[in-house]
């Protein structure tokens, strides 16, 4: 039997029946040798198994069952090869196939139950639909393939009454629990709660027994709905089911279900691996991209034979780079290969561990989340109400396991919805969160910087959290928090904050806010450092927070950074040098060391950014700017700095372009001054005595 978890196949919408139409000039045979896998393939599901549609689909599973039987019979009874006119019925039969295994495959997916009951009526259709196509290619076979044996005719008899007169409409049940689901978003937008009893009949019937199932459930229809908006369809007639649906999972989640479960191990298909036992067997470090040191979401292959991921592979290509990242060989061509195995692993990796390929963002699907700046609906708003009001409640007044699952709660909440943050806002769950930064269990600690890093990429939650005080505790979190990755985000908390010149102004008024940042660039991991180098580049908007920077040593530890193999840490601290340089304590602190100018002149000529560069004219700038004519003519002797210069005159941005030419004409003024003056010639007449 196989699998219920099946997921559809990538680029596949659900409910959606794409299928290949066998070529004409195919041989009859190998069309009939396909058909019988294809059908025995179909055949072999289970109806009892589904959560929804079991009738209907027991019914297509009989003929299809009927329909094996027939095939099987006609392929050994024809003595002589099947006739060319049998291509046009089973071609039909073929098609028919393929669309039935993917609804059924469709209606047994883990995670798109209840997505599946709501459109219960659809589903009935397209099986209507199938059955119709299948009684009607049996009427094109040819008479002498119907009627190859006696029992291939009384099979073929058999299967056209039972596709005509198949019962294929939903159930009871599935009807009873549709009728249900609608009344209860129509509570939802009156804000009045649901019964916890109607709740849970609804989930029993599709099979959601923990609250794993059903935020595998809420996972699956968030999915969608931003699949939705990336294509550009905010005016689809489903999302504001898709998100009222979503605002019922949520609220079920929240209330009716008092544990946060581990991941179950999901049935594996016969002959593959579960993906729950995905981590055991495949190294993450192994599904790394080798460029940017990240899980590939989209890998592909280059003509070398490595793999990457898309994004970082084109950035690399469009960089000016068209050599191979790891081999060095050069690339044949640009093109890349799907690597659909190791994206498959991919997807098992991240669903043992829980977590939705989805969340692996990209630009447009970062543009999709700011579309869900308000719900699409009422019954959307009101159920994802009723659920922040339960959640303020457990963060305020529950018990410390209560507080657990309300701050985990609270993070999936605001981690991709404009508007579940703003909610969150507005019923004050800012400072519950930063009173339980302080609590002395680290995954609610990490829990609740979490969250706040969320809430504050919205604009009312930056000022929820200035006003309440915060900022000194974020500083703290940043330097003592117990979790690695509770001190990363409570970094990133800060770069969210730093456009604001008056909450930069608050921090920097902070002791310990500087050089905690600075620490964390030096010893903190990958995403540590790159947090801190971006939130210490807002924050350095006055010569004052620059002077404490300079004192905590942050131009070593940037130095440091420079020939390391990170590229995007290296633009990062060149920008961060440049902020510092603008100052002139901080081109003093800069030019104190000969070592790193002479790495800022070789960064500049070497480095593959654009930005990079950038940053790296405008900082050389201000040491000559502030360093006067003897750092002009250090930067004169560096035969690495014209070339590099004149390649910015060329090919630089306007900005870059402005900045090289000024350092060119500096380093000539200098250069001029310095030479002695031209010899005089003596006047006419007066006599010469050469030695």
């Amino acid at each position: 039997m196989p699998p219920h978890d099946r997921r559809a196949p990538p680029g596949r919408r659900m409910l959606a029946l794409p299928t290949v139409c066998p070529c004409e000039a195919i041989a009859p045979g190998t069309l009939l040798a396909s058909l019988v896998a294809l059908v025995a393939e179909v055949a072999r599901h289970d109806a009892a198994a589904l959560p929804v549609l079991r009738r209907g689909a027991g019914e297509a599973l009989r003929v299809t069952r009927v329909l094996l039987a027939f095939l099987e019979e006609v392929r050994e009874a024809a003595a002589e090869p099947l006739p060319d006119a049998s291509v046009l019925g089973l071609s039909e039969l073929h098609v028919a196939m393929q669309k039935l295994r993917f609804l059924l495959a469709d209606c047994s997916r883990r995670g798109a139950r209840l997505w599946v009951l709501m459109n219960a009526d659809l589903v009935a259709s397209e099986l209507r639909v199938v059955l119709c196509s299948v009684a009607t290619a049996l009427d094109v076979l040819p008479a002498d393939v119907v009627g190859a044996s006696v029992e291939a005719g009384e099979l073929a008899r058999l299967l056209s009454q039972q596709a005509w007169r198949a019962p294929v409409w939903p159930d009871e049940d599935d009807g009873r629990a549709t009728r249900s689901v609608r009344s209860m978003l129509a509570l939802f937008r009156s804000r009045a709660t649901p019964h916890a009893e109607d709740a849970m009949m609804v989930l029993g019937r599709v099979g959601i027994t923990s609250w794993c199932d059903c935020a595998e459930e809420a996972a699956f229809l968030e999915a969608e709905l931003l699949d939705r908006l990336e294509d550009g369809r905010e005016n689809d007639n489903d999302l504001v089911l898709i998100s009222g649906l979503m605002a019922f999972l949520v609220y079920c989640r929240v209330v009716l279900f008092d544990t946060v479960d581990a991941k179950k191990a999901d049935a594996a298909a016969p002959g593959s691996r579960p993906a729950s036992s995905c981590a055991a067997w495949t190294s993450q470090e192994a599904l790394q991209c080798p460029i940017s040191l990240e899980l590939m979401t989209d890998p592909v292959t280059v003509t070398t034979g490595q793999t990457y991921d898309r994004t970082s592979i084109k950035r690399w290509i469009k960089s000016g780079c068209r050599t191979c990242p790891v081999t060095g060989e050069k690339l044949r061509s640009t093109q890349f290969v799907p690597n659909v195995a190791a994206r498959g692993i991919v997807e098992q990796l991240l669903l043992a561990n829980g977590t939705p390929l989805h969340e692996q963002q990209s630009s447009k699907h970062r543009c999709a989340v700011d579309k869900t700046v308000s719900a699409f609906g009422p019954a959307a708003a009101g159920g994802v109400r009723l659920a922040v009001a339960f959640l303020i409640a457990r963060l305020s007044r529950g018990t410390p396991e209560e507080q657990k699952k309300a701050t985990h709660e609270v993070r999936k909440l605001a981690k991709r919805n404009v508007y579940h943050r703003a909610c969150l806002v507005e019923a004050d769950a800012v400072p519950w969160l930063l009173h339980l930064v302080s609590s002395m269990d680290a995954s609610v600690q990490d829990n609740a910087i979490a969250c706040l890093l969320n809430l504050s990429k919205h604009a009312a939650g930056r000022s929820a959290l200035v006003e309440a005080g915060g900022l000194g505790l974020v500083v703290d979190a940043v330097n003592v928090a117990a979790k690695v990755e509770a001190r990363q985000n409570a970094a990133a908390i800060l770069f969210y904050l730093s456009p604001n010149s008056e909450y930069c102004q608050e921090i920097g008024r902070i002791p310990e806010a500087i050089p905690t940042l600075v620490r964390l660039m030096r010893d903190g991991t990958y995403r540590g450092r790159k947090n801190a180098l971006v939130s210490l580049h807002g924050v350095l908007h006055g010569a004052s927070s620059i002077g404490k920077a300079v004192t905590a040593g942050a131009v070593g530890v940037l130095a440091s950074l420079l020939p390391g193999d990170r590229e995007d840490l290296a633009n990062d601290a060149v920008a961060l040098l440049a902020r510092i340089a603008e100052q002139p304590a901080g081109a003093t602190a800069i030019l104190a060391s000969s070592e790193l100018v002479t790495s800022l002149v070789d960064f500049l000529g070497a480095s593959a950014s654009r930005s990079g560069k950038d940053h790296c004219v405008a900082l050389l700038a201000s040491l000559c700017l502030h360093g006067g004519d003897k750092v002009v003519a250090l930067m004169g002797k560096m035969t690495a700095l014209m070339p590099a210069l004149y390649a910015l005159i060329a090919d630089g941005s306007p900005l870059a372009n402005k900045k090289a030419r000024w350092l060119i004409n500096e380093i000539h003024r200098v250069y001029e001054q310095r030479q002695p003056p031209p010899p005089v010639a003596p006047p006419a007449g007066d006599r010469v005595i050469r030695v």
